[in-house]
């Protein structure tokens, strides 16, 4: 289940897989419209309704000539739209949400209609043989891609309608911060109080190479299920050095067993972690906070200085944050009936938060609305849990922040009212 998950996610995120379906389900279609035509015809619908049914060879030729090429025509347009979208996302927000747009469902089915219609005109006007009486016209084929190519004229008009929307900060934010919510519930669907932290292997225990990277990259996902069961076949510890996220160089060491790693160890864990070129929210849910905060920093940057735009961000960091909150946040997999068979770095809620709230903070300078917002942010986490690491961490941050006011906010009344706040703050965590 776990693999057909892998696969799907890689590709679902792709600009052809729903295409290729919608293309598929067109070309089916008009094999079904050419083989129901002989029934309308003896049913008597052709005599019937003579106005709908009863366009001649050459005038359904030119019809479906003009709906086919129409279409491959205005999907070429739409290509051409998403790229200029997907160069503005990237330019204004960060290439790291371009995923976001490969990954809409809304683009891709766009795309594949109008390939879907022009595939479909062109399996029917094939069908389409003689002249005169001994003409077949797949007459039901017909009418149905006269009515396809009226549906591809409202497509048309929604895809403009979307993209439009797609590109703006609040959808693209909001994006992201919904993937990272489905992210969150899928990896860690436990609450923090419902079960106790995973036990660890006894002090100096023994631990030896195990298996390496055979290439460099992003650890983007790691079997911890499987990793379990492995160990427990073979009767030995696993420890998972790099997390989940991190950059690993060619021959970097992936995981250690202890006591000693068994024959043929290595080579049955190679299928049980992925690495590649870039991060992905499959397992990494620092990534979704990442894409927030370039949004961010692009946000205060001197060349855009969209303050509304960064405070969104930090909004979304918000949210996420205290779903994170409220999770145990450990893989499940690592353990058996109480034994830590495999140790793994699971997410830490300070990490995040610092992954969060850091470099914004370092951007936003003077910004008194971001920091204010910043001081915002944590007094919503407070509100959200009352674990004492995360209410510590959250301190740490009050304390940074109010270093920050001291020495780059100008305005002394400004200053000062910041001031006062994170002291009430810094007293309630």
């Amino acid at each position: 289940m776990d693999r057909l998950f892998r696969l799907w996610y890689r590709v679902h995120a792709t600009f052809w897989f729903l295409p290729t379906l919608i293309v598929t389900a067109a070309v089916m279609l008009a094999f079904m419209a050419i083989e129901a035509d002989s029934r309308f015809v003896a049913s008597g619908a052709l005599e019937r309704w003579p106005r709908i049914f009863g366009a001649g060879a050459s005038a359904s030729r030119s019809m479906l000539d003009a709906v086919a090429g129409s279409m491959i025509t205005v999907a070429g347009t739409v290509f051409s739209i998403t790229l200029v979208a997907l160069s503005l996302a990237s330019s204004q927000y960060s290439s790291r949400v371009l995923r976001n747009f490969m990954a809409d469902r809304a683009n891709q089915s766009v795309l594949g209609i109008f390939v879907g219609i022009f595939a479909y005109c062109l399996v029917v006007l094939r069908s389409i043989h003689g002249e005169g009486d001994d003409a077949f016209i797949p007459s039901v084929a017909v009418l149905v891609g006269l009515l396809l190519g009226f549906g591809g004229i409202g497509v048309l008009v929604f895809f403009i309608h979307h993209i439009a929307q797609s590109i703006q900060a609040s959808r693209i934010i909001d994006a992201v911060r919904a993937d990272t919510f489905e992210a969150i519930d899928r990896l860690f669907p436990h609450r923090f109080a419902c079960a106790p932290d995973t036990p660890r292997s006894p002090a100096g225990a023994s631990w030896q190479a195990a298996c390496r990277a055979k290439k460099g990259g992003y650890l983007q996902f790691v079997d911890h299920v499987r990793l379990g069961e492995l160990a427990v076949l073979h009767g030995v510890r696993l420890e998972v050095h790099p997390r989940v996220g991190d950059y690993l160089l060619e021959d970097d060491l992936l995981l250690s067993a202890s006591p000693a790693a068994p024959a043929g160890l290595g080579d049955a864990v190679r299928g049980c972690w992925s690495i590649g070129p870039q991060r992905t929210l499959e397992q990494d849910v620092g990534f979704g906070i990442r894409q927030l905060v370039d949004v961010a920093l692009r946000a205060l940057s001197p060349g855009i200085n969209d303050t509304t735009t960064a405070v969104m961000c930090i909004d979304a960091c918000t949210a996420v944050l205290r779903h994170a909150a409220t999770r145990r946040l450990q893989f499940d997999g690592c353990e058996r009936e109480g034994v830590a068979w495999v140790e793994t770095r699971h997410p830490v809620f300070a990490e995040l938060l610092d992954e969060a709230f850091d470099q914004i903070r370092h951007a936003a300078g003077d910004n008194v609305v971001v920091l204010d917002r910043l001081r915002w942010a944590l007094a919503a986490l407070a509100d959200a849990t009352p674990e004492f690491p995360h209410r510590q961490a959250m301190r740490r941050h009050a304390g940074r922040i109010r270093d920050c006011v001291d020495r780059r906010v100008q305005d002394p009344e400004a200053r000062t009212r910041l001031q006062e706040a994170l002291d009430v703050l810094q007293r309630r965590l």
